[in-house]
């Protein structure tokens, strides 16, 4: 039967082959020898990874040299194989029209049920061992995983939801292209809000909202850092940045305006405006902000009725390192620094993700 197998493979008459592979499965479906030739079928009709585990199983099980080498040589064979066909995979991606610019590829968060075989398939598309894998997942909120061509980002991504590891890509180019109004204060607040801020150019202008129109609020702390003098281990003085307090920026997301509206701690003018109906309440505001600031943000949370996303400080954490390998990602966050952090355009792609990306909704590909 091996032999009528391995010539009806020869001839690729595949028809005669699988037939006989039945034959066999039904009169002795414990034959090592059996699962060699289904490999070998697999292997010839270009199901490579079907062949691959086939091959792996009867190594497993074969109790003969011989039949172990051939499960090995079987192996090398079709992954072999399937590098190629990866690669010609990317070739094509990165063909595409606009292939090559910039782009993100996130993962999502994984739940305990699903994390075993989303760790499977992120160790075989990325080619890691399920370990490191595994350690690589989100258990919440999203992870900024890889930069580069989109056309790459995009199979990568593919590959990833086809072996039931969730993650998503995104263009650099649809992240810059967001709008941006930097609130400056609240005119009013209840019934219709209305708010006076300042475009990109720095043009300052009115825009009034329902609360309803709100689609998602996405907020974080940016640190803010310092120079100061401090001892090293060998007791050497030396001048390096520590985190002395924290900006908290607010986003309010306006999808069927196409715009985000950003608030924050530092830049909001309460001399201006602070039209909240509890305002006298407040402790006097010469003596700090901050009573007022938690009020607003209290009260903003009040009247949206739509998601809050918090989890910044994660994303921000594992995004600062990639961000290097970006082009300049516009962030559209003024704070006093002494020179440019990474954090700032973390938060601007945090929340811009969102936005493109509102609730979990897919990306259009």
């Amino acid at each position: 039967m091996q032999d009528l197998i391995a010539a009806a493979l020869a001839q690729k008459d595949f028809r005669t082959a699988a037939a006989l592979l039945k034959q066999w499965k039904q009169k002795d479906p414990k034959d090592p020898r059996l699962l060699l030739m289904i490999g070998q079928y697999q292997e010839a009709t270009e199901r490579w990874e079907l062949a691959e585990k086939t091959y792996l199983k009867l190594l497993r099980q074969a109790a003969s040299q011989k039949l172990m080498g051939q499960a090995r040589q079987g192996i090398q064979r079709v992954q072999s194989q399937i590098a190629e066909a990866r690669e010609d995979a990317l070739e094509t991606a990165r063909a595409q029209p606009e292939s090559q610019e910039p782009g993100l590829l996130c993962l999502e968060p994984v739940q305990r049920d699903h994390r075993k075989a989303a760790a499977q398939g992120l160790a075989k598309i990325m080619q890691i061992d399920p370990y490191t894998a595994g350690l690589q997942l989100p258990s919440k909120g999203w992870r900024l995983y890889r930069v580069g061509p989109i056309g790459e980002m995009q199979y990568y991504g593919q590959a990833l939801v086809a072996a039931q590891t969730p993650a998503f890509w995104v263009k650099q180019a649809d992240v810059n292209a967001l709008q941006v109004f930097r609130l400056q204060y609240f005119r009013r607040v209840q019934a219709q809000a209305e708010v006076v801020c300042q475009n990109v150019n720095g043009q300052s202008g009115a825009i009034a909202f329902n609360w309803a129109e709100v689609t998602q609020v996405v907020s974080g702390q940016l640190p803010l850092f310092e120079s100061v003098v401090d001892t090293n281990a060998w007791g050497k003085l030396q001048r390096k940045e520590k985190t002395q307090d924290y900006a908290e920026i607010i986003d309010l997301h306006l999808h069927e305006r196409k715009c985000i509206l950003r608030v924050c701690d530092r830049t909001y003018d309460f001399r201006q405006g602070n039209p909240l109906p509890n305002a006298d309440t407040i402790p006097d505001q010469t003596l700090s902000t901050r009573p007022h600031w938690n009020a607003l943000t209290a009260y903003i949370r009040e009247q949206v009725q739509a998601p809050m996303h918090s989890g910044f400080a994660q994303f921000g954490e594992g995004a600062l390192e990639y961000l290097d390998l970006l082009p300049t990602l516009k962030h559209h966050i003024s704070l006093p620094r002494s020179g440019p952090t990474n954090w700032d355009p973390a938060f601007h792609l945090y929340s811009g993700l969102h936005f493109l990306r509102p609730s979990g909704a897919s990306l259009p590909v």
